[in-house]
C-alpha cells in the first residue's frame, strides 16, 4: 500500500498530492479568487447588475472547471486505489460526492 493511501486515500480526508497536481489546483483558486475580488469591486462601485452577472457565471464556470479536474484526479487516484484494495464503499461515497455536486 503507498503512502498516499495508508489508512485510506479519502476515508482518512486527507491526500497527498504531487507538487505538480498542488500548483495546477492552486492556480486556477487564485484566478478564481481574483475574478471574486473583481466583482466585490464591481458591487462596490455600484456597476450595472447584468456586467456583475456575467463575472459571476464567470467565477461559477471556473469553479465547475476547478471541480472537474480535482473529480477526475479523485477518481484516478483514490477512488481506484480503493476499488484495487476491495474497498468499494468507495463508489458509494463517489455516487454521493456526485449526487451534491449536480444540484
Amino acid at each position: 500500500m503507498s503512502e498516499e493511501h495508508a489508512g485510506g486515500c479519502c476515508g482518512s480526508r486527507h491526500k497527498k498530492r504531487t507538487a505538480e497536481e498542488q500548483k495546477a489546483l492552486m492556480t486556477r483558486l487564485k484566478k478564481i479568487e481574483g475574478q471574486i475580488r473583481g466583482i466585490e469591486k464591481m458591487v462596490e462601485n455600484d456597476m450595472y447588475c447584468p456586467d456583475i452577472l456575467i463575472q459571476v457565471s464567470a467565477a461559477t464556470s471556473a469553479l465547475n472547471s476547478f471541480n472537474k479536474v480535482l473529480l477526475n484526479c479523485h477518481i484516478h487516484s483514490c477512488v481506484a486505489e480503493d476499488i484495487k484494495a476491495g474497498k468499494d464503499e468507495a463508489i458509494d461515497e463517489l455516487c454521493a460526492v456526485l449526487q451534491k455536486l449536480m444540484k
